[in-house]
């Protein structure tokens, strides 16, 4: 059990410490290295959208980029630039029908571990979410309105990129996991992540795709330690985020304290929504009473299950891409559900 644990934070929390089988350890340094070149088949030249002066280098060097198998158009952005953290790729899935109406706008959701999202060989495992293919199916079902995901890719600092930075109250921080050494408080900088992402990725995306800037139309959301930092850029930035989901959050991280701080700065629940979930394997196994906490706080802060708020535990389900795809098509119907008639024939 403890292999399989140390295997699945190696994966999910990218601790320096880790020592990965060779085979998946040099598929991880090349996605750093060389991340964005093993794309296979023809990447032509797309031209930006609404094309301003944004001060991102990146925006030149858009392309729309279909790797076998992804549904919908996906757009990367190599080394993506940025003045408050390492530069990294950026991908950006537009929904079946974006080229078809030039008019609308799109929702947006902001999604961590962008390698992971889209097309398994980028992926640290093999395995991905399968967004394109789950947001496809759902709006053929018309459960969610058209939206446009950003995939951000990780880096190797990313359990600083990703832990609450005001939430750490330990110096060094532990990881949440038995063997793993803990993190200098000084390595945290998710504040200077999320500067990167309100103050220079959104107003790039904003310009250069059709999107619906506002605070009701723009999510973020993801996995373990994203799943945290996703938590985190709503109560940060409540007039940026309307809203996040959080699937199998490490709430052990710093033993507990981001539960203790997000119970202290939750935004209003009239103008915001999280969904938070678990499942019960591996290192899910460990979350059961950190989101019984942070439930009761959501209570607390006047959220209302159902409407605002969403809590779910996943018997079986372990710490994996396998099960966050397995049920994304929740989190996704609940930041994206379609609004009433009259908003529906406004073209949003």
């Amino acid at each position: 059990m403890k292999t399989v644990l140390a295997a699945l934070l190696c994966a999910c929390l990218s601790l320096p410490a880790c020592t990965a089988p060779a085979a998946r350890g040099d598929a991880q340094a090349a996605s750093h290295r060389d991340a964005g070149t093993a794309r296979e088949g023809a990447i032509a030249a797309a031209p930006a959208e609404n094309a301003t002066s944004t001060g991102a280098a990146a925006v030149d060097d858009a392309a729309t980029a279909n790797p076998p198998g992804v549904t919908g158009t996906l757009r990367h952005h190599e080394q993506f630039p940025s003045r408050h953290v390492a530069a990294r790729n950026v991908d950006v899935w537009l929904p079946p029908g974006y080229d078809a109406d030039p008019g609308r706008r799109y929702p947006v959701v902001y999604a961590q571990d962008g390698q992971n999202l889209f097309y398994p060989k980028h992926a640290y495992t093999g395995d991905e979410w399968g967004v394109d293919e789950v947001m496809a199916a759902l709006l053929d079902k018309r459960e969610v309105r058209p939206a446009i995901v950003v995939g951000i890719w990780n880096t190797p600092q990313r359990i600083g990129e990703y832990m609450p930075e005001k939430a750490v109250t330990m110096d060094p921080m532990p990881t949440g996991v038995e063997g793993f050494a803990p993190v200098p408080r000084k390595d945290i900088l998710s504040d200077d992540y999320l500067a990167f992402m309100v103050e220079e990725l959104k107003p790039f995306i904003d310009a250069h795709y059709r999107t619906l800037p506002g605070r009701e139309d723009t999510f973020a959301m993801g996995s373990s330690m994203g799943g945290l930092i996703s938590a985190y850029a709503v109560a940060e930035y409540p007039d940026v985020f309307g809203g996040a989901a959080a699937l199998s959050s490490h709430w052990p991280a710093c033993d507990g304290c981001v539960v203790d701080w997000l119970a202290a700065h939750l935004p209003d629940p009239a103008t915001h929504r999280f969904y938070f979930d678990h499942g019960t394997a591996t290192l899910d196994a460990a979350y059961a009473p950190f989101q019984q906490r942070m439930d009761a706080a959501m209570r607390a802060r006047g959220y209302v299950e159902g409407r605002n708020w969403v809590s779910r535990v996943y018997e079986g389900a372990d710490h994996s891409e396998k099960s966050w795809h397995a049920r994304l098509e929740v989190p996704l119907r609940f930041l994206l559900a379609p609004p009433p008639a009259a908003k529906v024939s406004a073209g949003r």
